[in-house]
């Protein structure tokens, strides 16, 4: 009678934000906010400056208090539909190399945008897409509320403290770090607030990021 060894799942996991992190995408998000500013008469710099910061109702509270918030809603994301059809986009420095070197179900998408959407431009850029990948239509409170986080750690059968979250923008850490995980910050010029970690670029981070997953010890 022989005997079978179970090889151990992952031990440490990574969750990625898309967007600036992942994929640059800066430019794209410029020119859909641009696009629907333009549409609606507004300044499209002070839309674009508001929408850095806020979530898209948010915006449209405050740069079109008068406006209809849903169909509001209804034009950007046709913008942003057409833009993942027709736009140019490109991967980080270092995201195919990781991504294709993170062991498989160690680590999962968390992003504020929609899930078609990503998979568009993970096509489009030759990115591999994981199993678990949560979007803004699979929870009800977005970034900075540990949610997101929460539920891919959850989908990964993961603990929050074994998570590694790597994000470009503050309510990206503010979440992470609100659902007790590490979270390290990428693709910034200077640290950002609560980051455990700050990289200047995502392909200086890779290294780091796959010793963490493989649970080394001086990740």
């Amino acid at each position: 009678m022989t005997s079978e060894t179970t090889r151990p799942g992952p031990v440490k996991f990574v969750l990625f934000d898309v967007d600036g992190t992942l994929i640059d995408a800066v430019a794209n998000q410029r020119r859909v906010w641009a696009a629907w500013a333009q549409r609606h008469g507004l300044d499209p710099d002070e839309v674009h400056r508001v929408a850095l910061r806020t979530r898209p109702l948010e915006t449209f509270a405050e740069v079109a208090p008068g406006r209809d918030p849903q169909a509001c809603l209804t034009a950007l994301h046709e913008l942003e539909d057409e833009d993942v059809r027709s736009g140019v986009y490109a991967a980080f420095p270092g995201a195919p190399e990781l991504l294709t070197g993170l062991p498989a179900g160690s680590w999962a998408l968390v992003t504020s945008n929609y899930e078609h959407r990503v998979r568009g431009r993970f096509a489009r850029t030759g990115l591999p897409v994981p199993g678990v990948l949560v979007d803004a239509g699979a929870v009800a409170e977005g970034k900075p509320s540990p949610v997101p986080y929460l539920l891919a750690a959850e989908r990964l059968g993961a603990r929050p403290q074994d998570c590694l979250v790597v994000e470009d923008a503050p309510t990206g850490v503010e979440s992470g770090l609100r659902a007790g995980m590490t979270v390290w910050a990428v693709n910034t010029p200077a640290p950002v607030d609560g980051a455990h970690r700050h990289f200047a670029s995502l392909h200086e981070a890779a290294p780091a990021i796959l010793a963490f997953a493989a649970g080394s010890p001086t990740a």
